[in-house]
């Protein structure tokens, strides 16, 4: 998920050790990874409550205290209650500086770790090609097949064009994004982003990860049209541009309607990951049936 603040493009992720998830944010002015304090705390030391552990660490340890504003930095992350609050974060760096000061068995390996992961993201800057090789095994792990994982890579490309092509027509990364986003998926598949979410019976989950392929198909199309209109029509501002996803969204909605009509069945599915991951297995353990017999 990516998102301006004061001019500053973060990129939030969610980061794995040893399966536990660690809020992470990427700032691309800085080229440097931020991590959220709480969820480091709550790995190292499995406290139950990691926020008041913080405090008594800064209690005992006078230097880390000292030091906790240039150690802390407040950054937009998503809270245990699904919305965008302000979490306590910090750098590779100051990760370290705060590992020094817990008594965890756990701290080489979280250091390996971080190395680990400040690394892959400078060789994805210098080849993008990782980064792509790095999604596709993640969704493989994930059961998705090729085919589904091919058009959701090229979605991820699309959506990349046209978020670019959005900040060279004056429209401003985070909530202009999703007002405009809401635009082509209401005009497209008859419903908001949140509504296609709760259809899914999704939380925090990316919608695009839950979609069929005819539907990240369609999606594609509605969003590569609204990056061909922009840059033929030359919208300025989130009131122009929004007049433009709304037509580019809208194409890909009448071809939705004709495929429809044709098939005799709604394009749009309530099935997400979990029941696509379940489809796949069923159809790999039938065609292992067939080649045994």
């Amino acid at each position: 998920m990516e998102r301006e603040i004061e001019g500053k493009r973060l990129v939030n992720e969610i980061k794995l050790f040893e399966d536990s998830q660690i809020r992470s944010v990427w700032d691309e002015e800085k080229e440097e990874w931020f991590f959220s304090i709480v969820d480091v705390v709550q790995v190292l030391t499995e406290s139950k409550d990691p926020k008041q552990y913080v405090k008594k660490l800064r209690s005992r340890d006078s230097e880390l205290n000292l030091k906790w504003g240039t150690i802390c930095t407040p950054l937009q992350m998503i809270a245990l209650d699904g919305k965008k609050r302000q979490i306590q974060s910090a750098s590779i760096q100051g990760i370290f500086r705060l590992i020094q000061s817990i008594p965890s068995p756990k701290a080489e390996p979280f250091k390996m770790w971080l190395a680990k992961v400040g690394k892959e993201r400078i060789d994805e800057i210098i080849d993008p090609e990782l980064a792509i090789d790095r999604a596709l095994q993640t969704y493989l792990k994930k059961g998705y097949s090729k085919e589904w994982i091919n058009q959701r890579l090229q979605a991820i490309q699309v959506r990349k064009e046209l978020t670019d092509t959005w900040q060279e027509h004056s429209v401003r990364a985070g909530r202009e994004f999703a007002i405009l986003t809401n635009e082509i998926s209401k005009a497209w598949s008859g419903m908001t982003t949140r509504e296609y979410k709760e259809f899914k019976n999704l939380k925090k989950e990316n919608l695009r990860d839950n979609m069929s392929t005819l539907e990240l198909v369609l999606n594609m199309l509605a969003e590569a049209t609204t990056t061909e209109l922009t840059n033929i029509h030359n919208p300025i501002g989130l009131d122009e541009n929004k007049k433009v996803a709304k037509r580019g969204g809208n194409i890909a909605g009448n071809a939705r309607k004709e495929i429809e009509k044709d098939s005799g069945k709604p394009v749009i599915t309530s099935k997400n990951a979990l029941d696509f991951a379940k489809l796949i297995n069923d159809v790999v353990e039938i065609t292992d049936k067939d080649n045994k017999s």
